[in-house]
């Protein structure tokens, strides 16, 4: 169990959350998974906040053990900064289980959220 508090909480949280966040164009993906919902929104909150990157889901922990992720779109190199500070944060906790950015994804990966 984990319990969080966000002053001040990026508005791109809520609609990734409810998967009603709709992004225009897919450039670079970055992805972070964790072993828990609380700091998976702490690190996603941290991300968004450092570079310019557009958060594109939330997904929480269904069936997957509590485990949860989010996806991430921006240039190359603001995808490459927003995944390094979402795991630096998640790796003062423990609880980082991947992450991966692919600077060209192929764009039929994400064409229910384009």
């Amino acid at each position: 169990m984990d319990d969080f508090i966000i002053p001040n909480v990026d508005p791109q949280i809520f609609p990734a959350i409810t998967g009603s966040q709709i992004v225009p164009e897919l450039k670079a993906l970055g992805v972070i998974e964790t072993f828990s919902v609380a700091s998976l929104i702490e690190a996603a909150d941290a991300a968004v906040k450092a570079p310019e990157v557009q958060l594109i889901q939330i997904h929480l922990a269904m069936a997957i053990g509590g485990k949860a992720y989010f996806t991430l779109t921006g240039t190359v190199a603001d995808v490459e900064a927003a995944v390094q500070a979402g795991v630096d944060y998640i790796k003062s906790k423990g609880l980082l289980v991947a992450k991966v950015v692919i600077p060209q994804p192929e764009p039929d990966i994400l064409a229910d959220r384009i």
